[in-house]
């Protein structure tokens, strides 16, 4: 099962490499992006688009940064309490059990 697993993930990227070659050899016109504040430099259309696709991911990464960072603690939390909650139990479960002898 797990190497059906691996050769649909190496088929899915063979496509997705496939269709960015295509892609890239489809869009060598040069565009020269004008900012507001700067121009940058011609380069063809699809290495803007995938510097951009780039930069989008990146900076979703940073943003979600953050709700990743606040979740790991609440999960570390969660366990800690867990822990004590676990040690409580127990203690209860081994002073009952000498009550009752």
């Amino acid at each position: 099962m797990r190497w059906i697993k691996g050769l649909i993930l190496a088929v899915i990227l063979l496509v997705v490499l496939l269709v960015g070659i295509l892609f890239a050899v489809n869009n060598q016109q040069t565009i020269a992006l004008n900012l507001i504040w700067a121009e940058l430099p011609p380069v063809s259309l699809s290495v803007w688009l995938l510097a951009t696709l780039a930069l989008g991911v990146v900076l979703g990464m940073l943003a979600m940064l953050g709700v990743y960072v606040r979740l790991k603690a609440r999960l570390a939390r969660s366990e800690r309490h867990n822990k004590q909650q676990r040690k409580e139990l127990d203690r209860l479960r081994t002073q009952e059990l000498k009550e009752l002898a």
